[in-house]
């Protein structure tokens, strides 16, 4: 038997103005742009340029507190309710109620950017110049060669299978089973090996090798062989190559009976080689620039930020759109198409009001964060010394400007400052705490600054181990054990002291 009953349940929810901001939040200002005109060409509600009436309180103020409400609403939707009673559906039912005035009068574009001024330079693509590629290279030297039509489509093949790094990692016998199935040419991989030598004298040396130790040899022999040096690191990496990269250097000595500085003048010789032969081939390229996101300057002591001038775009509601609403409260005759024109009208021009203003908060919001993340690290920002960077963690910032961890997290993870000393991504002011000898925390990246400076200065001949690293910065007042020093020089990219040896 059926019964009826009642359930209360509470559910999370976001309003299409939270996701709108969420999404504009969390993207950096490299990205804006091209969300923006996404925006203009799906809305046509929605306009570039100022209103011509501006509004001194629409000015974006790093001090607003309007952003508090929005963040309020947004909280990490993993452990808080959003209870949301304008969703999206019933916004088009009560859509007849909008009051034309509204989108006549409200100043949505009429706002600013701090230190911003008017600028009339546009953006302008800077011209590639045509190269030809290392593909486009190697095809005209393999046309120089004296070859069969066979063994061109050989070359051609091998040629086609080079990846950027410039090797070629297929096997051969795969290569084979690809010119019999492909160009339905039937060898075998002792003919495919010999055009595979002659495309391996090409330009640049060291082309078409198949691993390190065989793109280091092509290189070795096409210098002087009766110098000594080129002699001896001709031997190193045909007969010593394991221990060349484990830097057993007197295992080397021992095995190729050679002196100290016979060795060291060999291994000179092959670290100036090219490990990558493929990426000295010119190609079609363009140099991508960061944009940073934030602009801090130091003014005789005096820390002053801005946001870039590109997270202030110039929007505006489209006046013909708020003119048909007009339009039609004044006409007399209302049948249903012209109802749902309307609708249509309204509902655009409610997207364009939500943009215009997840645009504001995501302004506001920018700058309350990075605003705290500068009055925290006050004393590095006036220097750019590290060993003054403070521990500080997402936590941190989120109390200071009354957020939720998430909103920071949004702000900190795609987000960067120019300053006098150069761009860093926010994510690099945010670091861990360990405590010293007397009770004070530090950041690890000045444990990390500190490491560096160790390392930099030790003697290459004997570099310090991890053990004698955690002694040394022990010594220091640090507090760190082994296994964290080896995760902070694998941070660091420094490899393990007997890699960091040098003759």
């Amino acid at each position: 038997m059926q019964k009826l009953g009642q359930i209360q349940t509470l559910t999370q929810k976001l309003s299409p103005q939270q996701i709108q901001f969420i999404k504009l939040l969390q993207i950096p200002t490299a990205e804006l742009q091209t969300r923006i005109e996404e925006e203009l060409s799906s809305n046509p509600a929605l306009e570039e340029g100022r209103n011509d009436e501006e509004f001194g309180e629409n000015e974006v103020d790093s001090t607003d507190d309007t952003t508090d409400e929005f963040d309020d609403d947004l909280g990490d939707i993993d452990n808080e309710v959003l209870d949301n009673e304008d969703d999206f559906s019933k916004d088009t039912e009560s859509i007849e109620e909008i009051s034309v005035g509204e989108y006549l009068n409200d100043d949505d574009a009429g706002y600013k950017m701090q230190g911003d001024g008017p600028s009339m330079e546009e953006d302008k693509e800077m011209p590639i110049r045509m190269e030809d590629s290392l593909i486009d290279s190697l095809m005209e030297q393999l046309e120089y060669l004296d070859l069969d039509e066979r063994r061109f489509i050989i070359g051609t093949q091998l040629i086609g299978s080079i990846d950027n790094e410039g090797y070629i990692r297929r096997e051969l016998e795969g290569i084979v089973n690809d010119l019999a199935f492909t160009q339905n040419i039937e060898t075998d991989e002792l003919e495919v090996e010999q055009v595979l030598r002659q495309i391996q004298t090409f330009d640049p040396p060291g082309i078409a090798a198949r691993n390190l130790q065989e793109c280091l040899e092509l290189q070795l022999k096409r210098k002087d062989q009766n110098n000594p040096a080129v002699h001896n690191a001709l031997r190193i990496i045909a007969l010593c190559f394991e221990e060349f990269t484990k830097k057993h250097y007197p295992k080397i000595e021992k095995r190729l009976d050679i002196t100290e500085e016979e060795l060291k003048e060999a291994v000179n010789v092959i670290i100036k080689l090219n490990p990558k032969p493929g990426e000295s081939g010119t190609t079609y390229t363009k140099t991508q620039y960061v944009v940073p996101d934030f602009i801090l300057k130091n003014n005789s002591g005096k820390l002053e930020l801005s946001l870039n001038a590109r997270n202030a775009p110039d929007l505006r509601i489209s006046r013909s759109f708020a003119e048909m609403l007009d339009t039609y409260e004044k006409s007399s005759k209302k049948d249903k198409s012209m109802k749902q024109a309307v609708t249509f009208v309204k509902q655009k021009l409610d997207a364009a009001k939500w943009f215009i203003d997840a645009i504001k908060q995501r302004q506001q919001t920018l700058l309350k964060t990075m605003n705290a993340i500068v009055e925290y690290q006050y004393d590095y920002f006036l220097e750019g010394d590290e060993s003054k960077l403070r521990p500080m963690i997402l936590k941190d910032i989120a109390n200071k400007i009354n957020m939720d961890i998430s909103t920071v997290s949004r702000v900190a993870n795609s987000k960067t400052v120019q300053t006098d000393f150069g761009i860093y991504p926010l994510k690099y002011f945010f670091s861990e705490s360990i405590t010293t000898d007397s009770g004070e925390d530090v950041s690890s990246k000045e444990v990390k600054y500190i490491l560096k400076e160790i390392i930099d200065n030790e003697n290459k001949r004997k570099p310090y181990s991890d053990d004698k690293l955690e002694k040394m910065l022990n010594d220091k007042g640090y507090n760190i054990a082994r296994r964290t020093v080896a995760k902070y020089r694998e941070q660091m990219n420094i490899p393990v002291a007997r890699l960091r040896k040098e003759l």
